[in-house]
């Protein structure tokens, strides 16, 4: 007999979830809106955030000291207690509008008529104890038919994932600042928007949501510009135990052709996972979507240590044989490959 209902784990992990929530307000914990960068078009943006509660901010120098050495180790990102189906409204201009969280306390929420001008704007989005929060939106201009897609883990971080000691050690231990940059990356990015003033870019990954105040501060603090984020939530979902981030990739590329129906998209990721195999499956469903793939080659030490095996690129180009595809170590032979292509970008 088939059912609605979410899949046990979905259901036990919001029973722990609320009981958590219930437990740490007793205490005196308060809500906090964390807002996630956005993007959208002329006809509706797309805000994103999430409601959790937090301790009292810490008084005295030596205590807020300690608080933000913990908060730039990776392993303070993936302890937060959410705001389950917490009540929101979001204020765009004069207008606003109420919504709520999930069951992990995340905001996804579309506005339509939203009356917002092409480039960086900003939104208001707070809960109900919470002060107002400032969320960036990029409002793309309906003029516009270029744009960027990007992996993160491996294409502009060096990350050697999924290596277990290595990613644990990274993604938990270690501090934000030893994380490197793709060399050369970063100038690509920025060289291609150059050509195409408006354009959005956006990150792609299959890393947690509770990694976005890190990943923001490492783009900004490496060049990179900036761009909405689209992350995914750790555990299980209403169907299974565990989330699929190649399906995760898949869905928002296709959510991306709904909402940019005039762009077309230069694609980039690494040879160290799926991103071969989903940007040629993608550019051959929908082949005036993608203006050219442009791959980072691992070393074969990274190869290794990404997925076990130095074997060299499988046959995704041939699916993707109408789309100009690029290959090389960073972004300065990427972004040459590019150049050199037969129809400019």
């Amino acid at each position: 007999m088939s059912t609605t209902r979410p899949f046990i784990a979905a259901r036990v992990e919001e029973f722990i979830d609320r009981r958590i929530e219930g437990l740490l307000r007793g205490l005196g914990w308060r809500e906090k809106v964390i807002c996630y960068t956005g993007y959208g078009s002329s006809e509706s943006i797309r805000v994103l955030g999430r409601v959790v509660l937090v301790p009292n901010r810490a008084r005295g120098g030596l205590a807020k000291a300690t608080e933000d050495l913990i908060k730039r180790r990776g392993f303070r990102n993936f302890f937060s207690a959410a705001c389950v189906r917490a009540a929101v409204t979001i204020t765009v201009g004069d207008q606003v509008v109420t919504a709520s969280t999930d069951r992990g306390g995340y905001i996804d929420e579309r506005i339509r008529n939203h009356q917002l001008a092409p480039g960086w704007q900003q939104v208001g989005v707070r809960s109900r104890s919470s002060k107002m929060a400032a969320a960036d939106v990029h409002v793309v201009g309906d003029e516009v038919t270029f744009g960027i897609v990007s992996d993160i883990d491996d294409t502009i971080i060096s990350t050697w994932l999924p290596r277990p000691m290595i990613a644990a050690w990274n993604s938990f231990i270690r501090d934000e600042s030893a994380r490197q940059s793709v060399p050369g990356m970063a100038r690509m990015y920025t060289g291609l928007l150059a050509d195409h003033p408006g354009a959005p870019v956006l990150y792609i990954s299959t890393g947690a949501w509770n990694t976005h105040g890190f990943l923001s501060r490492f783009l900004k603090r490496h060049g990179y510009p900036h761009g909405a984020m689209l992350l995914t939530d750790w555990g299980p979902t209403n169907t299974g135990w565990f989330r699929s981030g190649m399906a995760h990739k898949a869905d928002a590329l296709l959510q991306l052709t709904r909402d940019f129906p005039r762009i077309s998209w230069v694609l980039v990721g690494d040879d160290g996972q799926h991103d071969p195999v989903l940007y040629a499956n993608f550019a051959h469903v929908a082949p005036d979507r993608v203006r050219a793939i442009a791959i980072r080659q691992l070393s074969a030490t990274e190869q290794v240590l990404a997925h076990g095996t130095t074997s060299a690129l499988p046959e995704e180009q041939e699916a993707a044989a109408d789309t100009p595809w690029v290959e090389a170590p960073d972004g300065r032979g990427l972004l040459a490959g590019l150049r050199a292509l037969p129809e400019p970008l």
